[in-house]
């Protein structure tokens, strides 16, 4: 069963929507003790990373989040949360997949935020068994995580390229909704459901 980190900064009804349509069960945490209850762990979030950041640490789960070894999802902000750092408010993140999150340059000709249809490659991992290489999924972000190859296992292109989707051990990052992403996104949030641990 999922369990959604619920700190007050995520989307929490187009997440639960899509669980609904895909007929996975899940529930909410709120403190430490809920982490238990669940196989897999979302962590949600739209909006100002620092400010998020700050949320969660006010629920007393980072450090728990942080030992877990059941496969836990980052999305959007979410995935932001798992960096080390965010330029958005110069802010230290959970710091669990060693890579910074920065803000997209204008002068490279983009309008911020990204928002729309985006094409990503992927590598073949688990998380994306099933889904066609250069399948769109849908963004709405101002900053972005750079491209690492340690730990991306997908990459989009917005001016230059950037995660997509990253993985270190059981913690997976996407940047894009899944939720908001069609068939696609429903068969990668079907897909982390079936991951073990």
């Amino acid at each position: 069963m999922i369990g959604i980190v619920n700190y007050g900064a995520g989307n929490i009804f187009s997440l639960t929507s899509a669980l609904e349509r895909l007929h996975l069960p899940y529930g909410m945490i709120n403190e430490e003790g809920e982490l238990d209850k669940y196989t897999h762990i979302i962590i949600p979030g739209v909006g100002h990373a620092g400010a998020a950041m700050r949320k969660l640490e006010q629920t007393g789960l980072v450090e728990p989040i942080k030992t877990l070894k059941k496969p836990v999802l980052g999305i959007c902000v979410g995935m932001q949360l798992i960096t080390s750092h965010s330029e958005e408010g110069d802010a230290n993140m959970m710091n669990i997949v060693p890579v910074r999150t920065r803000l997209f340059d204008k002068e490279l000709g983009i309008k911020i935020p990204h928002m729309g249809w985006n094409n990503i490659r992927h590598k073949n991992t688990s998380l994306f068994e099933g889904i066609e290489n250069g399948s769109q999924f849908y963004f709405v972000h101002s900053y972005f995580i750079e491209y690492n190859p340690i730990f991306d296992i997908a990459t989009a292109d917005y001016g230059l390229p950037f995660s997509a989707g990253v993985q270190k051990g059981n913690f997976y990052g996407v940047q894009f909704h899944p939720e908001k992403s069609g068939t696609a996104g429903e068969r990668l949030l079907k897909n982390f459901s079936n991951l073990k641990e």
